[in-house]
């Protein structure tokens, strides 16, 4: 049977310009074993033996992180990983929530990222069976409401959209997972924040007492550059902050092998002093 794993990620729920940060990286079952090699491989060989993450990023290990991360993107280019970045841009300020989405809007929003961002209802034309495994790295909050959450997931299977593209999901296949122990995971994460990175405009933050940026800002928006000119190599003038296009057809959801999505609420007030 066909299968695909999808490895999802979380970065910042609160920033100054941009929140709700969620990211995923998709990989055939067909590729997957070839492509954790390769990666592995590369980070063996740039000695960076520990869970490589967009936190750890500084000037002296700049040059390997570009390396590795540009390796990841050729892996995306010829299609054997499919990254999809999803935020919300605080300039739509939800309104009407009920107390219930308060709470849980983590979860939700989370949730309407894996059923609508990597297209999966265009996924499989030719009606095949399809098992889909769902790799979360170390969700928040507590064991019960994970477990909830996963329920959900679970569930997706039952919705029209993924039931009629033949997509099944086994319980044990929802699952937390240490990022150290996967590779795929990890080069997303480097994505996600640096996406996350220049949104919010941490790319200028200066050092009080000098003024000025510390190097670690410095190597970060070194990284991010190179991130965009990898992601521009795809979608040339690509624009981070809105959600990519689908060129005129619908299919193109689960064709294409990067996307964002802007999240816009369904009722919101506009601030336009935001920016």
């Amino acid at each position: 049977m066909k299968s695909y794993i999808i490895y999802c990620d979380e970065s910042t729920c609160k920033g100054k310009y941009y929140s709700n940060f969620y990211g995923g990286a998709l990989v055939s079952n067909k590729d997957f074993d070839n492509v954790v090699e390769i990666l592995n491989k590369k980070k063996e060989e740039l000695n960076l033996f520990k869970d490589i993450k967009w936190t750890k990023v500084t000037s002296a290990y700049l040059d390997k992180y570009m390396e590795f991360i540009n390796l990841y993107f050729e892996l995306i280019k010829k299609g054997l990983i499919k990254i999809r970045i999803m935020f919300r841009n605080n300039e739509h300020e939800p309104i009407g929530l009920t107390e219930d989405q308060e709470l849980n809007g983590f979860y939700l929003l989370y949730y309407q990222f894996l059923k609508h961002g990597f297209g999966l209802k265009y996924c499989n034309p030719y009606k095949e069976n399809i098992r889909l495994r769902v790799y979360f790295d170390k969700l928040p909050n507590t064991n019960e409401q994970n477990k909830i959450f996963k329920d959900y997931i679970y569930d997706l299977q039952n919705l029209k959209d993924f039931s009629e593209s033949n997509i099944v999901i086994d319980r044990s296949d929802i699952t937390d997972v240490d990022s150290k122990n996967h590779v795929i995971l990890q080069g997303m994460d480097i994505i996600l924040g640096s996406i996350q990175f220049k949104l919010n405009k941490e790319n200028k933050i200066v050092n009080p007492e000098t003024g000025r940026r510390g190097k670690k800002t410095i190597a970060k928006e070194k990284l991010y550059n190179e991130i965009n000119r990898n992601i521009r190599d795809i979608y040339p003038n690509f624009n981070i902050g809105i959600s990519t296009g689908k060129k005129g057809k619908i299919e193109n959801l689960w064709i294409h092998e990067y996307r964002h999505w802007s999240f816009i609420p369904n009722s919101y007030e506009r601030n336009s002093n935001l920016f």
